[in-house]
């Protein structure tokens, strides 16, 4: 079973930065690969970056390229989102999730495993 933890999150003025942080507890395998999504208020979850644990490999979506950063650091069992420019766009609850089959995508369903989300808020 794995357990995952975010940290981070506050109020933020537009052009600022945040990290948030995914404590991972629980045996994670190489093949894991991790996720942040995030919900703003009435919208549906999106995608927003993931990383494959052991390559390090990234993929992010279109509208954080440039200003996001997704990393993980094997040792600390932790996964990272850097984000800088914050717009107020970006406001939402952000989560960390886990994909056991380390596949790298964009899609919900495919992580079984959720954090209990941190949120974000970037005033204009």
């Amino acid at each position: 079973q794995v357990q995952l933890v975010e940290s981070g999150g506050g109020l933020v003025q537009a052009g600022g930065s945040l990290r948030l942080s995914c404590a991972v507890s629980g045996e994670i395998l190489s093949s894991y690969g991790m996720g942040w999504f995030r919900q703003a208020p009435g919208k549906e979850r999106e995608f927003v970056a993931t990383i494959n644990w052991m390559q390090g490999m990234t993929y992010y979506t279109d509208s954080v390229k440039g200003r996001f950063t997704i990393s993980r650091d094997k040792a600390k069992n932790t996964v990272y989102l850097q984000m800088n420019n914050l717009k107020p766009e970006d406001t939402a609850v952000y989560y960390c999730a886990a994909d056991p089959l380390g596949r790298m995508t964009w899609y919900l369903h495919e992580y079984d495993y959720w954090g209990q989300g941190t949120q974000v808020t970037v005033s204009s």
